[in-house]
């Protein structure tokens, strides 16, 4: 299975110059947040594949407009396939707003959860918007990760932890792949392909 990850920023390549056999072995898209509805509901009718989607710290106009043909998956597992996705969007709360949460709010989301994800006998794909503490974060205040993920991480064991927030052109050696022990981490700015 071949999953198109994007975050971030539209990227060029789909948005301006898509070509539709570029995609032709894709078979799910999941955005980790921060992109326009109108570039989300571009790729779900392009690439006809489901589009799935977490919300990033921008993201509030999702609330008056969401992507259209888009399935948000915050605060659930979402199956497709067999694979068990989690999301869980939003950044560190640095202001007031929305999608914006204190380690303590992100660990009550995550403890609400602990009954869907035992019915689904645990998660194969964490989805976020922000990285875990201390892995592609930033010191920020706005670009610090989350602490609670690595609970995730280590109690569930997902094959993949796929998050968006911290944009590769900012300068830092920021990488495109890790490892949280087992679990490879995945920094979805603009697009990237995994296989699973």
């Amino acid at each position: 299975m071949k999953i198109l990850v994007i975050a971030d920023e539209e990227s060029q390549k789909i948005w301006d110059f898509f070509r539709k056999e570029d995609y032709a072995d894709i078979d799910l898209v999941i955005s980790c947040g921060d992109l326009k509805a109108d570039y989300l509901s571009f790729i779900a009718t392009m690439i006809a594949v489901p589009v799935l989607y977490v919300h990033g710290n921008h993201d509030d106009k999702y609330e008056r407009k969401p992507p259209e043909g888009c399935i948000c998956i915050e605060d659930t597992v979402y199956m497709f396939q067999g694979v068990r996705i989690l999301g869980l969007g939003g950044s560190y709360r640095y202001k007031p707003g929305v999608n914006q949460y204190t380690e303590v709010q992100m660990e009550r989301r995550i403890r609400r959860l602990f009954w869907k994800i035992r019915r689904k006998g645990g998660i194969d794909i964490l989805v976020t918007h922000a990285p875990a503490g201390g892995m592609h974060d930033g010191e920020d205040l706005c670009h610090k990760g989350f602490d609670a993920f690595y609970r995730v991480i280590n109690k569930y064991h997902p094959k993949y932890f796929v998050h968006g927030h911290m944009h590769m052109n900012y300068g830092r050696d920021i990488p495109r792949e890790d490892f949280i022990g087992d679990t490879k981490v995945i920094n979805a700015y603009e697009r990237y392909v995994i296989e699973i």
